[in-house]
């Protein structure tokens, strides 16, 4: 194996193994295989290039072509030109996958799931890394500043988990640039010629090992050097506070802890301004209920607790095992009244959703897989990949529904409550706390004050809802929307929260779902413009309740009218009679198929989606990798085409041959070719001595090439001239000493020239021609053989 192929396997692994640190960032992590693919085609693609040899700079774009025709195939091959080449179709959704994976980013805690953008963000970033750790290890052989890119890639994957990545994924990242360190070292030993081993083991007087050490000394060195490298990175951070518990995770993480592990979801509102203004109202999910009151059925997703300035998230919290009873709402009163709500859902096959839908709050959720439950928000979260995709569960939750007396009377809430509910940044502009007691003035309780900001936002202050307005959480969204009065529930449900919190009300954001549309069959389709956002508000005595500044959207609660309206379960708390308590997808076959259900997608699943597989979604097919693999070496082989055909014809007329005159003639065709390939044309008119004065002359070769020159062309007058001429000698070795001069003599463009495009290739067009004209003379000789014969026989 030579030296630069060992660099090439080296700098492959080393990237390898730095971009194994961000697998835990991402469940499933099948994209690792994608990743280690796209390192392996390009590490090849270098390594050809390189033996070629091609400018480093051809080296470097052929790799990335490489990259790009890779990526599209596993990507966007639907909208690419022949499912390979990357067209404006394919490079608009390229686009696309890259602004939904940044947004999945912001959305999702790690570990986030599998999703196309988040994808094609891991595998362009390792394939971009490679790229470079190849070029600077490999291209231009300089080992060490490949370790910049190298710890950028572990630096990502360590921030994104909190601060390490794990003992684990450092030493891998580690021993893979100590690897490629001892691989540039040994390559860069090798130049300086062969290096023995199996010295002796004692050192006498006269061994290699008393006189210049052992072989292996340079090897030990680097171990040496490797070893108290690691052991400075594992031992700095605990001598330095301010770096925390260093790769073994020591330290007190915040939010760490807990039974089970955290969850963190930053911010779904990201997503939810798309979904609102898709073209076509796509159902999530479908159920069936018991509940009398079916409009104020909200189905919640998760809440938003944190409001630092820039915009409302989650809270890092400890999530556990789901209970099979779910604890009391912290909060709740024996003497509000509640009743109990069964529901059953069924989610669609296209809907891919890490928190899971239902109504707040739940008592009890009967579902399978692998999700875990965040007590603080009442929530449910999938773990390992746990998504909501094709799910079917059942819940039971509470239909709280506290009067406006009893709000109104609520004490005050605890005071640790308080303290983490009302916190808002001091970047928050005064005027949002102004205009809120500008609103509620007059009011005398915090409940008369939330219901006066309801109303202000939903009908007395001249809001509009506008979905096309730019969904900015953080403050300055606040007070631009307080100004411009138009958005959409984003919007009305972040400025009442943090308008709320500035009066000292505990708020937040819920994320979720309107209660959706009733079907004929008596179940009701949520489609995916009913995503929703709204503020819950905590009064002691009743929880966290819901209102609803968004006009035009949702339900206003009954306990913030002036009169209360009846609603509940049904009494017996079960489905009504007639009606399958089992959540169906597909309307009754006797119910005609409306525009409407076929808007929501109730007249029946696709059976292409409901068939679809919970795996991989963007996963890769090997037939369209082996097909850009067939089309990357068809486009590198083709200019290669005469470089090929000359090494063939070169080490064929240099080789061995029976004839010593045929050899010393094939020896002397070759010089001649090689000198065209520089551009000295061939004179066949000159004699072999006036020819070999020509190429010293035109070539400017040196002194030894000149005379390596003059040595052949003797030869060559002794064949063709000499009774009985002699056998040359070292004919092979003065024909690489003319090219080398030759080579020495011209400018790197001419040299790249004479090795890629040929001059003397024209042979191959002039053997064409002459069997092309020889194939036409027999056959017109055949013919009129043929013609002659016919003529000739009786008629």
């Amino acid at each position: 194996m030579s030296g630069r192929t060992r660099l090439t396997l080296a700098a492959y692994a080393a990237t390898l193994a730095a971009s194994l640190a961000l697998m835990p960032l991402v469940k499933p992590a099948t994209w690792i295989f994608t990743a280690a693919l796209v390192l392996a085609l390009q590490s090849a693609v270098g390594a050809v290039t390189r033996r070629v040899p091609l400018a480093r700079p051809l080296t470097i774009a052929a790799q990335a072509v490489l990259t790009l025709l890779v990526l599209t195939v596993v990507f966007v091959r639907d909208q690419a030109i022949l499912g390979v080449l990357p067209g404006p179709e394919a490079l608009t959704s390229f686009g696309s996958l890259f602004e939904a994976g940044v947004n999945d980013v912001g959305t999702y805690a790690p570990p986030a799931p599998n999703t196309p953008g988040i994808r094609l963000l891991l595998v362009t970033g390792v394939a971009v890394i490679g790229l470079l750790v190849d070029t600077l290890a490999v291209t231009f052989r300089n080992a060490a500043p490949a370790g910049l890119p190298l710890l950028a890639l572990y630096s990502v994957a360590a921030g994104l988990s909190g601060g390490g990545a794990g003992l684990l994924a450092f030493l891998l990242a580690a021993a893979g640039y100590l690897v490629l360190l001892l691989a540039e070292g040994r390559d860069r030993l090798s130049a300086w010629g062969r290096v023995f081993g199996g010295a002796q083991r004692a050192g006498r007087s006269g061994s290699p090992v008393a006189e210049g050490g052992s072989a292996s000394a340079p090897a030990r060195t680097g171990v040496r050097i490797g070893a108290v490298t690691l052991g400075v990175a594992l031992l700095v951070p605990f001598a330095l506070p301010g770096l925390g518990g260093g790769v073994f995770g020591g330290g007190d993480g915040e939010g760490r802890g807990g039974k089970g592990g955290t969850i963190s979801a930053v911010n779904p509102l990201v997503s939810l301004q798309n979904d609102l203004r898709q073209p076509e109202d796509r159902e999530v999910l479908r159920y069936r209920t018991n509940a009398t009151d079916k409009n104020s059925l909200y189905l919640r997703l998760v809440a938003l607790d944190q409001f630092d300035g820039t915009s409302w998230k989650s809270s890092v919290r400890p999530i556990e095992d789901v209970p099979e009873q779910l604890p009391w709402p912290d909060g709740l009163a024996q003497d509000v009244r509640v009743s109990e709500v069964n529901t059953n859902f069924v989610a669609s096959g296209e809907y891919e959703q890490k928190w899971l839908p239902m109504p707040y709050p739940a008592s009890k959720v009967s579902i399978s897989g692998s999700w875990r439950y965040e007590p603080a928000g009442r929530m449910l979260v999938g773990d390992n990949g746990q998504t909501t995709r094709g799910s079917r569960y059942s819940v039971t939750s509470l239909d709280v529904r506290p009067t406006g007396e009893q709000l109104a009377a609520a004490p005050d809430a605890p005071e640790k409550l308080v303290r983490e509910y009302t916190r808002v940044p001091a970047s928050l502009p005064a005027d949002v706390k102004s205009t809120a007691l500008e609103v509620t003035r007059g009011t005398h309780n915090a409940y008369e004050q939330a219901v006066r900001l309801q109303d202000w936002f939903a009908e007395d202050g001249g809001f509009r809802y506008d979905v096309s307005v730019d969904s900015g959480t953080g403050v300055g969204a606040v007070s631009r929307f307080l100004k411009d009065k138009r958005g959409f529930c984003i919007h009305f449900s972040f400025s009442m929260a943090a308008m709320a919190r500035s009066l000292g009300i505990p708020a937040r954001v819920a994320v979720g779902f309107m209660p959706g549309t009733p079907q004929p069959d008596g179940s009701v389709s949520v489609g995916i413009r009913d995503a929703h956002a709204w503020p819950e508000l905590y009064f002691e005595g009743a929880g966290w309740v819901r209102f609803e500044p968004t006009p035009s959207r949702g339900t206003v609660p009954d306990y913030t009218r002036a009169t209360a309206a009846g609603g509940g379960a049904t009494p017996s708390a079960q489905p009504s009679t007639g009606v399958s308590a089992q959540p169906s997808a597909v309307p009754s076959a006797s119910v005609s198929c409306t525009p409407q259900e076929q808007k929501l997608g109730g007249c029946g699943q696709d059976q292409a989606a409901a068939g679809a597989t919970d795996g991989d979604g963007g996963g890769f097919d090997w037939r369209q990798i082996a097909l850009v693999a067939l089309v990357v070496v068809v486009v590198l082989g083709l200019p290669l085409l005469p470089w090929l055909w000359r090494s063939r014809l070169r080490a064929r007329r240099l080789g061995p041959a029976p004839d010593p005159v045929a050899r010393v003639l094939a020896v002397w065709q070759e010089i001649n070719d090689t000198a065209w390939d520089y551009g000295i044309t061939p004179d066949e008119s000159r004699t072999p001595r006036r020819t070999a004065a020509r190429l010293v002359r035109e070539g400017e070769l040196s002194t030894n090439a000149a005379d390596a020159v003059h040595r052949v062309a003797r030869a060559v007058e002794e064949a063709l001239y000499a009774p009985r001429p002699r056998p040359a000698t070292g004919l092979t070795e003065q024909a690489e000493l003319i090219r080398h001069g030759l080579d020495a003599s011209v400018s790197r463009p001419a040299r790249l020239r004479a090795r890629l495009a040929p001059r003397s290739a024209a042979r191959l067009r002039w053997a064409a021609q002459a069997r092309t004209e020889a194939l036409r003379t027999a056959w017109s000789t055949r013919a009129a053989a043929l013609t002659r014969s016919l003529r000739r026989k009786p008629s």
